[in-house]
């Protein structure tokens, strides 16, 4: 993994992690913080695949950047989606 493309996808993650936070209900107490860790973090492991599959380009590609937004947008989605649910057990009124 070059700088490059590791400095690539903390930048797509913050901005789909801030983008997402702000999308976020204001009903909704998540904290700031999680939508942008999520959508870093699956954009970083995006690279990682991007980088495990073609290892011979020194800079990201393409096809990385694509994967890097695609996992940040779900991994952004995935937190919108789960966090702040009442337990299953547990009926809101």
């Amino acid at each position: 993994m070059t700088a490059h493309s590791l400095i690539t996808a903390v930048i797509l993650g913050l901005v789909i992690g801030v983008a997402g936070r702000m999308l976020l209900r204001r009903s909704r107490s998540v904290p700031v913080w999680l939508p942008i860790a999520a959508g870093v973090a699956a954009a970083v492991l995006a690279t990682v695949i991007a980088r495990m599959a073609n290892t011979e380009r020194s800079g990201p590609t393409v096809v990385e950047i694509a994967l890097q937004v695609l996992f940040a947008l779900a991994g952004v989605t995935v937190v919108a989606i789960t966090a702040d649910r009442p337990p299953a057990g547990r009926r809101v009124r």
